[in-house]
């Protein structure tokens, strides 16, 4: 169930996890065109600085989006920004949580939210602030 702008509280949070396989990151290859060796040629990620594929980091960061859409403030929400920095690679087989939580309720009805997606060890791999208008 969506919230509202009223209903929506500063600190209200909530947050969606994945395990990214190899086949999430060659569909994501071919609806984005994103077809760099680093995520997608295992013998020319070998020579990069990771040493193995990684996912793309809009991928990751992608999972944003779902936590906002789907719940909180959830369906009707529509996402107006979003400001990302990539602070690590995620690898095939990693489990990133993506979390928000709401740190700003504006006079104009929108609502900013403090955004990151973790790995499964804790570190931080995606750091960020997203703007959205919640539903009416």
């Amino acid at each position: 169930m969506a919230k509202t702008f009223d209903e929506l509280q500063v600190g209200d949070s909530a947050s969606f996890s994945k395990t990214i396989s190899e086949t999430d990151i060659y569909l994501f290859a071919g609806i984005t065109g994103d077809m760099n060796p680093a995520h997608v040629n295992a013998v020319s990620a070998a020579e990069g600085m990771f040493k193995k594929r990684i996912a793309h980091g809009m991928l990751s960061g992608s999972f944003i989006s779902t936590v906002l859409a789907m719940q909180l403030p959830g369906p009707g929400t529509i996402y107006v920004g979003q400001n990302l920095q990539f602070r690590g690679p995620v690898f095939i087989g990693d489990t990133v949580t993506a979390r928000v939580e709401c740190t700003e309720k504006t006079e104009r009805g929108w609502a900013k939210f403090k955004t990151t997606v973790h790995n499964q060890d804790d570190k931080l791999v995606v750091d960020g602030e997203a703007t959205v208008i919640p539903p009416n």
